[in-house]
């Protein structure tokens, strides 16, 4: 028995391995061993210690074994069912964190209403928590308290966290306000490709912060009562980008001019939380950003983010890949309108109730409810571009939307050096995806999907775009290592479940 179990366990690591791209001796260093001894656990040949195998998953970013944990690891899916009745969409996870990170700003207490209950906001509370931010679920688990400390201890700072998530970028930009020193692990998150902060730098070196980057940290030095004398034009229009440069801006005591800035989703919620916080911002949902900044914020206040255009994404494909008649309530139509125009073209068949307003009071909602539609491949290519265009983190979805499409679709995700990759796992489960190179993806349909038992893609929405193909398909598939996927929804096998899916949760041991 025990033996069984190494053996289960080494295949575990061998395949998290692989995914991750690493070679054994790759592994081996990370770990401070030899590339024999990774050989034989991955064989099941070698006993292993918990530490050990909690050190491994560390170094993967990969959840190889949960204790004390009521999370997910696996998911097995009877997929050919079909979806129906309604789902209501959770609040924006890239809204949450950078309003996790925003709350630095304030001296005061802070209320987030709704908060995305998930792994990424998990690893960021952890972050707080260890330097000194009291953080506590109210009201029933539903809403979020933030309170900060007098002083930050940073040196105190969890950094296997920190290094988990790609958000503790946007530390940067609060902290600069707060001291004259410090240091942050790089940033972690998807395996998406090599990305540079450089473009942070360039904002916020005008702030007065200047990084060095050594054995994995980075040391930053502010000059005090630094600040722009010219308006920052930002060299890549990023979400992140752009909410660093307004976090930084926000308490900079003059007037910040923010230029080829993201208006998405996430920006715009951000902007509207620094407006409750005392910080005017003028533009908000356009390119230029200007940003009254108040240097000393103490006030309480109560935030409630708007609802996540990208799951509203996840929902509508899970409906037209599983050939369903679905409503997804709750969608902010503003983030949607161009995946709609798309859709359409190809043959959609959906309608939308009249707008309504989120509970932010700005973000505007509708009622979608999608029914099963003969699509066709669209003329052109589907590519991302900034908002108001293609949203990045949609693209995922179009690889299965247009494998049950009929003809050839090209899919180009510029973006990232990676994820196109990663969509080539929909083959396991009967997709015919042509890889052309890094970044693009030819995918032709209709598709008649096959289960199949896989490892989960290390990043996000590849990993979900796996499930829905999975709950498509006639049998049963298992989809093994799912934190990835907990790191940006909530219950998402479950609420999948509330309208039809059979998806189980288990783990190996």
């Amino acid at each position: 028995m025990a033996d069984d179990y190494l053996v289960r366990i080494g295949k575990l690591i061998r395949d998290a391995r692989q995914h991750r791209g690493w070679t054994q001796t790759q592994l081996a260093e990370a770990l401070g061993t030899s590339q024999s001894a990774v050989n034989r656990i991955e064989r099941g040949n070698q006993n292993i210690s918990l530490e050990m195998i909690a050190r491994i998953g560390e170094a993967l970013d990969s959840e190889i074994v949960s204790l004390g944990y009521a999370g997910p690891m696996h998911l097995r899916v009877v997929g050919g069912r079909r979806l129906s009745g309604s789902i209501d969409v959770k609040t924006s996870k890239n809204a949450c964190v950078a309003l996790l990170c925003a709350s630095l700003l304030n001296k005061g207490r802070t209320v987030l209403r709704r908060v995305a209950r998930i792994e990424e906001v998990y690893r960021l509370l952890e972050v707080l928590n260890s330097i000194g931010v009291r953080t506590r679920w109210i009201n029933d688990g539903k809403d979020l308290e933030i309170v900060p400390p007098a002083q930050l201890d940073m040196d105190s700072m969890d950094a296997q966290a920190a290094r988990r998530t790609r958000s503790i970028i946007m530390f940067l930009g609060p902290l600069l306000h707060r001291m004259d020193r410090f240091r942050l692990p790089y940033a972690g998150g998807c395996d998406l490709g090599t990305r540079t902060i450089e473009p942070h730098m360039i904002a916020l070196r005008r702030f007065g912060l200047d990084i060095t980057a050594t054995e994995g940290i980075y040391h930053a030095v502010v000059e005090p009562s630094t600040g722009p004398t010219r308006p920052i034009v930002l060299t890549e229009r990023g979400d992140t980008v752009t909410e660093n440069a307004l976090l930084a801006a926000a308490r900079h005591d003059g007037v910040s001019v923010i230029r080829n800035a993201s208006s998405n989703y996430m920006v715009q919620d951000l902007c509207f939380f620094l407006e409750a916080l005392g910080v005017r911002v003028d533009g908000v949902g356009t390119t230029t950003l200007t940003v009254h900044g108040v240097p000393n914020i103490d006030v309480d206040v109560d935030y409630s983010p708007s609802e996540d255009p990208v799951e509203a994404m996840s929902l509508l494909a899970a409906a037209v890949v599983t050939g369903s008649e679905l409503t997804i309530r709750r969608v902010p139509i503003e983030f949607l309108e161009i995946e709609l125009a798309v859709l359409e073209e190809m043959g959609l068949d959906h309608d939308r109730t009249g707008e309504y307003e989120a509970d932010n009071g700005r973000t505007r909602l509708v009622d979608l409810t999608v029914r099963p539609s003969k699509l066709e491949a669209p003329i052109d290519k589907i590519h991302p571009m900034p908002f108001p265009g293609l949203n990045i983190d949609n693209v995922p979805f179009f690889a299965a939307i247009a494998a049950v499409a009929v003809g050839q679709t090209l899919i180009h995700d510029w973006v990232y050096d990676n994820r196109a990759i990663y969509l080539t796992d929909l083959n396991r489960l009967g997709g015919r995806l042509q890889l052309l190179d890094p970044h693009r993806v030819l995918v032709e349909g209709p598709t008649r999907w096959r289960a199949a038992e896989m490892m989960c893609p290390p990043a996000l929405r590849p990993a979900v775009v796996v499930l829905l193909a999975m709950m498509a398909a006639e049998g049963t598939s298992v989809l093994r290592n799912v934190y990835v996927i907990n790191r940006g929804y909530e219950d998402l096998a479950e609420r999948l479940n509330s309208v039809g899916a059979q998806i189980e949760i288990f783990r190996d041991i």
